[in-house]
C-alpha cells in the first residue's frame, strides 16, 4: 500500500511530467547545442561538459518537483500549494506547453547548427564528413642542399615523419604515394586538400651539409590557411630521428589525437645509431620508390650495404622484403629469386622488432601468393592492428580476401586502402579487378576508368578496362585495350588476355600465333602457368589449361594463382571435378 501511496503522490506532484519534460528538452538542447557551438569554434571539452551537467541535472530536477509546485503567485513548497484553492493552481497541461516550447528552440538550434556548417563547408568546398579535423597530408619536402643528390635524404625526412604519423591510429595519414604527385608548398592547398581528402597540410624543406641538417617545417589548417605551427630544427645528422619524432608528436598534440602508451614509444623509438646505415636506407627507398626492375635492384643493393653496417637495422630488413617482394612483378624474377629471399628478409626483420607493420605485410603478400591465404589474413591484419593508416596492408588484405570469396569485406579493404592513397594508381586498378570477381563489371569499367585519369600509360588499367569491356559483351572496344597493355608492358598476362580475347571474337588464328608466342617465351623466361591456362580456355583446350593450372598449384609458378576462385575468365572450367578440386585447395587457404 505504501508503494501504491508513493507511486501515486510522485504522479500528484508532476514528478513524471517533469522527468518527461526535461528529458526531452534536455536531449533536444544537447542536439543543439553540438550542431552551434563548434561553428564558433567553442572546444569539445566544453561542449561535453555541458552534456555531462545537463545529464547530471536530472536528479536535482526531480527533487525540485516533488519538493515544490509553480503557482500562479510563483514557485511555493508543496504542502503550501496544497492548502491554496483548486483555481489557483496552474493550469493542467502547462507542463506539456513547456516541453513543446524548449523542443521547438532547441531543434530550431539544431538546424541552425547544420545550416552553419553546411555553409561553412560551402565555403571551403567540402563537408566535415569528407574532411576529418584529425587528418593530414605531408607534402613532398624542398632540397636546398646544394648537392641535387641529396634528394633521396630530403624525401627520407618525409616519409620517416609520415611514418611516424601513420601509426597514430586517431589520425588520418595520406600515404607518400599520393603526396608526391604535389610539389612542396603548392599555390592551392585548399584544392589539394579536398583532393586528398584532409583538413591539415604540413610543408617542410630540409638542408644537408656534411653531418649538419637544417628542418623546416610548418603546419597549415588548408581548409582557413592558418598556420597551426612551425618550426626549425638545427641538428647533427645523428639527431634526426629525434627531431623527426619531435616534429610528428608535436604534429599530433596540434590536431588534438589520442596517444596511447605504445603509440608514443613507437613515434619515439630510432630505427637504427648508425647514420652511414640510415643514409644507405634511404637511398634503397628512394628506388624501391620508382617501380622498375632495374631500380628494385639498385634498391637491393643499397639495401644489403645499410644492413652490413648495421645487421640489427629492422627496417632495413623489411624494406629489404618490400624489394624483392616486388621484383616477380616488376622485374621479371622466378619465385625463387624473390619469394625466398623476400620471406627471409621479413621474417628477421620480425626477430628483431615483431612490431614492424611493413615486415608483417610483406609476410602476408607472401603468404598470399603462396597459397596460405588464412597466415596471409593473420599476418595483414595484424599490419594493420600495428598502423592503422599503412594503405598498401589495406591494399594486400582486399586481395587475399578476393581469394577465400569474401568480396564485399575486400572491396571494403581496397576503399579504405584508397582513403589513406587517393591517388595510388596499383590501388585504384585493383580496385578495378577486385570488382570483377565480384561480377560488378560496370563497377570495374569506372574503376578501370578512373585509374586511367590517374595514369593514362597505365599497362594494368588498360588490361582491366579490356577485361571488364569484354565481360559486358564488348569485345571490339576491348581489343585495342588488351593490345595497349601489350604495347605499354608485353608482359605474359597481357599477351594472354590479348590471345584470348582474340579466340572469343572469332579471330583464331591470331589467338594461337599470341599461344605459340607465349610457349616461346617459356624457354628463355618466367611465364607462370595461369597465364597460359587463360588462353588454352579461351581455345576450347580445357584439359590443358587444368594441367597447367595443376602444375602451377605442384610447384611450377604460383603468380596470380590466388585469384583462380573467382576469375571469370576460367568460367568454363567451372564444373570440371579437377578445377573445382583446385579451388577448394585454394580457397581453404592453408
Amino acid at each position: 500500500m505504501k508503494k501504491i501511496n508513493f507511486f501515486a503522490e510522485l504522479k500528484r506532484r508532476n514528478v513524471y511530467k517533469v522527468a518527461v519534460a526535461y528529458i526531452v528538452g534536455g536531449w533536444a538542447l544537447s542536439e543543439g547545442i553540438s550542431q552551434v557551438f563548434p561553428v564558433f569554434d567553442v572546444s569539445n571539452a566544453l561542449i561535453r561538459l555541458i552534456v555531462i551537467l545537463i545529464i547530471a541535472g536530472l536528479p536535482f530536477a526531480l527533487v525540485l518537483a516533488w519538493m515544490f509546485e509553480i503557482t500562479p503567485e510563483g514557485i511555493k513548497r508543496t504542502a503550501t500549494a496544497d492548502a491554496m484553492p483548486a483555481l489557483a493552481k496552474p493550469k493542467k497541461y502547462l507542463w506539456l506547453y513547456i516541453v513543446i516550447i524548449g523542443s521547438a528552440v532547441s531543434i530550431g538550434l539544431f538546424f541552425l547548427g547544420r545550416y552553419s556548417a553546411r555553409n561553412s563547408a560551402g565555403a571551403t568546398g567540402a563537408s566535415p564528413l569528407q574532411l576529418p579535423q584529425k587528418s593530414i597530408a605531408v607534402l613532398p619536402f624542398d632540397n636546398l642542399s646544394r648537392d641535387p643528390d641529396n634528394a633521396f635524404f630530403t624525401e627520407g625526412v618525409q616519409d620517416e615523419i609520415l611514418t611516424r604519423l601513420a601509426k597514430v591510429a586517431d589520425l588520418k595519414v595520406i600515404a607518400r604515394t599520393s603526396t608526391q604527385h604535389f610539389k612542396s608548398a603548392p599555390d592551392d592547398l585548399q584544392q589539394i586538400a579536398k583532393q586528398l581528402g584532409v583538413t591539415n597540410i604540413l610543408e617542410g624543406t630540409v638542408q644537408k651539409a656534411g653531418d649538419q641538417v637544417r628542418v623546416n617545417v610548418q603546419l597549415i589548417n588548408a581548409m582557413t590557411d592558418a598556420h597551426l605551427w612551425a618550426e626549425t630544427y638545427d641538428r647533427k645528422l645523428t639527431d634526426i630521428f629525434a627531431v623527426e619524432s619531435e616534429i610528428a608528436k608535436t604534429i599530433a598534440e596540434t590536431l588534438q589525437a589520442k596517444l596511447t602508451g605504445a603509440e608514443k614509444s613507437s613515434i619515439a623509438k630510432a630505427p637504427t645509431a648508425n647514420p652511414e646505415a640510415y643514409e644507405l636506407y634511404l637511398k634503397g627507398r628512394f628506388f624501391w620508390n620508382k617501380r622498375t626492375g632495374d631500380d628494385l635492384r639498385k634498391s637491393i643493393e643499397y639495401l644489403k650495404q645499410a644492413i652490413a653496417k648495421d645487421p640489427g637495422y629492422a627496417l632495413a630488413y623489411a624494406a629489404l622484403a618490400d624489394s624483392y617482394g616486388l621484383l616477380r612483378f616488376y622485374g621479371g624474377a622466378s619465385p625463387a629469386e624473390s619469394v625466398v629471399p623476400a620471406q627471409a628478409a621479413a621474417k628477421k626483420a620480425l626477430e628483431l622488432d615483431d612490431s614492424l607493420a611493413e615486415a608483417h605485410a610483406s609476410l602476408g603478400l607472401i603468404a598470399t601468393e603462396e597459397l596460405e591465404v588464412n597466415r596471409a589474413v593473420n599476418e595483414l591484419e595484424r599490419a594493420i592492428q600495428l598502423n592503422p593508416n599503412y594503405a598498401t596492408a589495406h591494399h594486400w588484405l582486399g586481395l587475399a580476401l578476393a581469394t577465400l570469396r569474401q568480396s564485399d569485406r575486400s572491396i571494403g579493404e581496397l576503399k579504405r586502402a584508397l582513403e589513406l592513397d587517393p591517388l595510388s594508381m596499383i590501388i585504384n586498378a585493383d580496385l578495378s579487378i577486385i570488382y570483377l570477381y565480384a561480377r560488378r563489371y560496370d563497377a570495374a569499367e569506372a574503376q578501370a576508368r578512373k585509374t586511367l585519369e590517374i595514369d593514362s600509360r597505365s599497362f594494368v588499367a588498360h588490361y582491366y578496362l579490356g577485361a571488364a569491356l569484354q565481360l559486358t559483351g564488348r569485345l571490339k572496344e576491348a581489343i585495342p585495350e588488351f593490345q595497349k597493355a601489350v604495347e605499354l608492358n608485353n608482359d605474359p598476362y597481357s599477351i594472354a588476355m590479348l590471345a584470348q580475347v582474340y579466340a572469343r571474337n572469332g579471330q583464331t588464328d591470331e589467338a594461337r600465333k599470341l599461344l605459340a608466342h607465349l610457349n616461346e617465351m617459356a624457354k628463355s623466361a618466367e611465364v607462370p602457368e595461369y597465364a597460359l591456362a587463360i588462353a588454352y580456355t579461351s581455345l576450347g583446350e580445357k584439359e590443358r589449361a587444368i594441367e597447367a593450372l595443376e602444375h602451377s598449384f605442384a610447384g611450377g609458378n604460383k603468380s596470380y594463382l590466388f585469384l583462380l576462385p573467382g576469375d571469370p575468365f576460367l568460367d568454363d572450367l567451372r564444373g570440371d571435378p579437377r578445377f573445382e578440386a583446385l579451388v577448394q585447395k585454394i580457397t581453404r587457404g592453408k
